[in-house]
Order: structure tokens, then sequence, then C-alpha cells
């Protein structure tokens, strides 16, 4: 493997698959002193099973609701070996985050481990065919949502604005500069923290495998997906959205929501217009 090239190349992920590049992204940051995690996922792809693996750095393939544990079990490792240069990151899709893992999540944040869990969203458990999970978006057909989720997607960003985070923000593989900008942060504070990607997966989510980073940028200009970060108790957004009616544009790009109707598109712009609003006024307040 060359020097550079912390992941593999030829990787078998989906062309046009966001998660390889954010996992790219994130080692071009974090470099060789780096450990990480994932749980059966997309990103059981790059770590792989048994003696093969696509990364270049040491890798652990956790089960799948106890990613953070293992990551607080690597962390105070470190720490009674005085290695405070070494990165724990967790690498986890939003079934491992949202779901299944979220109690060890919990855990981990609340104990105070320093780690960096990287989030990946797709909206669903892609790597076993594109069923539902807590993170879908209202009104998508999944495999088991055929006629389209009945309620909104769990905002797990504002659960974890009431937890012990050192540091924490969205990104999106839209903006690959801002994700690194943001994981670069991460890895300095000397706590848990964690960063939600907007991940748009052409698969699972039936738009042309050119048009990857495209839709992920759509989403944050629309307002479907929040771009912001919490540092020292402070919220800043980092981009405002420019017309949430654009939202209708990011629905009608994608089949997944090719059977909604006028007043399925109306709760969703309406959810997003409200996340907003709190998010904007929690921004104003001096300290969380």
């Amino acid at each position: 493997m060359a020097k550079l090239d912390l992941l593999s190349k030829g990787l078998t992920t989906c062309q046009g698959c966001p998660m390889e590049l954010i996992g790219r992204a994130a080692l071009e940051v974090l470099g060789p002193k780096t450990i990480t995690m994932t749980p059966p996922s997309c990103s059981a792809i790059l770590t792989g099973s048994g003696d093969e693996t696509g990364w270049g750095i040491p890798s652990v393939q956790t089960v799948l609701m106890s990613l953070p544990a293992f990551a607080s079990g690597v962390s105070e490792a470190l720490k009674i070996q005085g290695r405070d240069d070494v990165t724990v990151m967790g690498f986890a899709g939003d079934g491992g985050t949202f779901d299944i893992g979220l109690q060890a999540l919990s855990g981990a944040i609340e104990r105070g481990h320093k780690a960096v869990f990287i989030c990946y969203n797709n909206e669903a458990y892609m790597n076993t065919g594109n069923q539902r999970s807590s993170a879908t978006t209202l009104g998508a057909s999944t495999k088991t949502t055929p006629t389209g989720k009945k309620e909104v997607s769990k905002n797990i960003d504002f659960m974890l604005l009431h937890t012990p985070l050192a540091y924490q923000a969205t990104a999106s593989v839209g903006n690959i500069k801002d994700f690194k900008r943001k994981l670069a942060k991460a890895a300095a504070k000397d706590g848990p923290c964690f960063i939600h990607v907007l991940t748009p997966c052409p698969s699972g989510w039936k738009f042309p495998t050119d048009q990857t980073i495209q839709i992920a940028k759509l989403a944050v200009k629309s307002g479907a997906w929040l771009q912001f970060e919490r540092e020292d108790g402070k919220i800043t957004i980092n981009q405002q959205p420019a017309d949430f009616e654009l939202i209708h544009d990011y629905l009608n790009r994608q089949k997944r929501f090719s059977r909604i109707d006028g007043d399925i598109r109306a709760r969703i712009i309406a959810e997003a217009r409200s996340r907003y609003e709190t998010l904007r006024r929690l921004s104003e307040l001096a300290c969380l």
C-alpha cells in the first residue's frame, strides 16, 4: 500500500458511494496514528472480515450495538499507555448510531471517553437492502416502508445537544473542506466528539450515481440538512438555508419520494423550517 493511501483503492463500495469518500477524507486529516472501528454496515466493506482490511491503520470490526463501547476500551487503554497522539475514530451509519448503537453511544459520551464518533447518515439500513431506520425521512420509500415512511426522522443532533460532548458538528459530503475542518477540531479535543455527516446513497435514494455531491449540496441549500457546530457551549450555524421551497427540487431528484403527495411535502418542509428556527434560537443563547 502506498504511504499516503490509508484507505486502499479498488474497494467494492457502490458507484457514487459517499461513505468511502468520507472515510478517505477523515484519514487525510487524522493520519496514520488513528485506530478505527466499524459495526456491521456499509463501512464493513472497508474493514473487511478475517485477515484482510482496506484500512491502512489498525481497525476493528465490532458488533452492531457496541461500537462506542469498543471505542471506550481502546481509548482507556491508550490513556493507560500514555499515548495521547493516537485518535480513536468510530465510523458508523445511522443504523448503528441512531438505533442499535444509541445506548452505547450515550454511555461513552456520559463517561467522557476521548474519541471521535463519525455518523455517515444515508437514512436507512443500506447494507442489508434499504430498510427504514429512525433517520429515514418522512415519506421515503424503503423495503420496509414501500408506501413511504409515516414518521419524521429522529433529530439526534438536538438530542445530543443535551450531552457533555467536547465538540459536536454536522457536515456534508457536499463540502469536504468543511468536514475536514470540523474533524481537525474534534481530534484536538480531550473528550468525546460527534460529527454527523449527510451521505446521500444513490442505490437507496434512487438518483444517478454521478449526482451524489449535487444532492448533498442541495440538501444544505434547501434547509433539508442543517450545517452547524457546538463548541464551548456555543452553537454556530455554518450555512443559512437559501430557500426552503428548494426542498421540492431536492425531493423530486430522488425516486424514493416518487409516491409522496402534497400533504407529505408540506410536512417535510414544515419540519425543516421548525428545526432551523429552533437551531437559530439556540445559536442566539450565550451558552448551552
